[in-house]
């Protein structure tokens, strides 16, 4: 039972005494006491120099029993105050380890330890010059050959990647390589990002002209730089892009736009990679000693083989390829897929006049974005959010201390009141035709981006077309085959077509790595993205974190970075910190590094 004699905040911090004396004295045994039967501790870089959650108190024990002796923590200290519902205390604390400083959550059950968060925040000594460490920027006084700011900056740009090497080379310039090459930056670790793009935030602006974030602004700063207080809640593609260009600029990150990535070879021998761009068309040959691969959630375009596809007359390509519905005014378009992208497509291209059908092969979730913001995201990420005093790294910090194996629980009540909010609107979607879930056990739309990264659509307003029948549906069939004029389904059905579309998702991001350096390596590190949870495109085993992401790969000096703006601003910190510590030569020992077990 809870303590009703104690507050909130004094049954948190006599936890913390009794847990760090514990540890401090090196007894397992008496720290384990401290957890519930039931009990999971996420731990992102502190003592693990992994991302990597224990579950129950064996895997506790074995973690310690592992790191306890190097990372000595000490120093726990409740920050703020704790507070108590539904029979659990939870409160924010800091705590210190030998190298680091770091913040993480409690949650306690009966006076025990349910869940815990430990985060690294900074590493001692080599702390962001921020605050009252922030660098001058001039000097004062009179000297003679003095060289400005901007002398400096462009003689530092020209340098790099040519007399000095980069330590870290980042292959991919949209928001995912951007944040961490920010941070990258801020920690003065010298990096070099590459993008084949010309501009950064082109990766936005080349999509169809309709695309906007569908999350909303709270929910996607970029790291150190806030959105304005007057940006609109769903980001166009377009202003997106500019304001990745102007991030870039602003935060005086080395972006080598133009570029393009050839090949990557890593040297056992040197212990860097030697790694072959294109710039603007001249070959140079970089060698980094840590390479990261930023090119999004996912890998290359799933493109399906279908029969016929060589005698089809009209235009087929993947989504990430949809230039836009402009020229399909009047034109029969069918579109492979019932997605986040699928739909965006569908809508781009009723809009602008096609004859548009959707063929849908299985069921989709769908979550209104009303709905979404209001009972999925408000707490977190909103202006209430915001006057309560959430700031966007008190919500990512929240969002990170449930652990992945119960997280389900807490979503499955939001997507049954989803349910009950929009049963009109789910009613009349399932009358077109449409194949509805809510995910397999219930747990709607952010468990199933983590598990498969697919199979849901935020609805922006393509559903109403769909349950009107303005967009045609076809659903729970396949393309059989492509004929010159005409599209022709597992049903025995045909359609006429003049535009093909496969919204058909991606595959893994291990799949540029076979590309770029070997499919031995791709096969090494293995699959990206995926919890393990036995669900549909998740296989087993349990993984407890996503796979290979922001973390130590097989491959050693080999990192994914990817995701949505959210996870690619939260996670980007601990990413940055794993590749200072090694930069500066801090003893990484990695726990908890487990077998690969499916490749692609």
């Amino acid at each position: 039972m809870t303590d009703s004699v104690h507050s909130p905040s004094q049954q948190v911090q006599a936890w913390l005494d009794r847990f760090g004396a514990a540890l401090t004295a090196h007894d397992v045994d008496v720290a384990l006491t401290l957890f519930a039967p039931e009990c999971y501790w996420r731990d992102l870089v502190a003592f693990t120099w992994n991302i990597k959650t224990v579950e129950g108190r064996d895997q506790i024990r074995d973690m310690l029993d592992s790191t306890l002796a190097r990372v000595q923590p000490d120093h726990w200290q409740i920050e703020g105050e704790g507070h108590e519902a539904d029979g659990v205390v939870d409160a924010w604390f800091t705590f210190e380890t030998l190298v680091a400083r770091g913040r993480g959550q409690l949650r306690l059950k009966g006076g025990l330890c349910w869940t815990l968060l430990t985060t690294m925040t900074e590493l001692k000594g080599f702390e962001e010059k921020k605050g009252p460490r922030r660098i001058k920027g001039a000097e004062h006084g009179a000297q003679k050959d003095r060289q400005n700011w901007l002398e400096r900056k462009t003689q530092y740009e020209a340098a790099l990647g040519t007399t000095e090497q980069p330590y870290v080379v980042i292959i991919g310039g949209g928001q995912g390589g951007i944040g961490l090459g920010a941070r990258l930056k801020r920690l003065g670790v010298p990096t070099l990002i590459i993008e084949k793009n010309p501009r950064a935030g082109d990766s936005w602006r080349n999509r169809y002209k309709s695309l906007c974030l569908h999350d909303p602004v709270w929910y996607d700063h970029m790291p150190y730089m806030p959105f304005p207080d007057d940006w609109p809640v769903f980001t166009p593609k377009d202003k997106v892009g500019d304001w990745l260009e102007m991030y870039t600029k602003v935060m005086e990150l080395n972006y080598w736009s133009s570029t393009e990535c050839q090949s990557a070879q890593f040297d056992e021998t040197t212990q860097e990679w030697t790694v072959t761009v294109l710039r603007e068309g001249r070959k140079v040959v970089l060698r980094p000693k840590q390479l990261v691969f930023a090119l999004g959630v996912s890998g290359f375009a799933n493109v399906p083989k279908v029969a016929g596809a060589e005698s089809f007359l009209g235009v087929q390509h993947h989504s990430s390829q949809h230039p836009g519905g402009e020229a399909y005014a009047g034109k029969k378009v069918v579109v492979l897929g019932s997605n986040n992208s699928a739909h965006d497509i569908c809508a781009d291209l009723w809009e602008n006049g096609a004859d548009v059908t959707m063929v849908q092969r299985s069921s989709t979730h769908i979550a209104r974005s009303d709905s979404l913001m209001e009972l999925a995201l408000g707490k977190l990420y909103s202006e209430e959010a915001l006057a309560k005093g959430v700031t966007t790294n008190q919500a990512d910090l929240t969002f990170a201390s449930v652990p992945y194996k119960i997280m389900h629980t807490f979503h499955i009540p939001v997507y049954d009141a989803m349910k009950q909010r929009d049963a009109d609107f789910y009613a009349r979607l399932e009358r077109a035709g449409f194949l509805l879930d809510f995910g397999e056990d219930g747990s709607g739309l952010f468990m199933k981006y983590l598990r498969r990264g697919s199979g849901y659509y935020i609805d922006v307003g393509a559903s109403e077309l769909v349950a009107d029948g303005r967009i045609k549906l076809k659903s729970g069939v396949n393309i059989e085959r492509l004929n010159p004029h005409s599209v022709s389904f597992t049903d025995g059905s045909e359609l006429p077509a003049d535009l093909v579309v496969y919204a058909t998702g991606y595959g893994s991001m291990n799949g540029w790595v076979a590309k770029l350096v070997s499919q031995e390596v791709a096969d090494r590190v293995g699959k990206c993205w995926g919890l393990g949870s036995g669900t549909t495109k998740d296989p087993g085993p349990w993984e407890g974190e996503l796979r290979n992401m922001w973390k130590p790969t097989a491959q050693p000096q080999m990192w994914f970075h990817g995701g949505n703006m959210h996870q690619s601003r939260h996670y980007s910190e601990f990413l940055a910190l794993q590749l200072k510590a090694r930069m500066e030569g801090i003893l990484t020992p990695v726990y908890g590094m487990g077998p690969v077990h499916h490749l692609r």
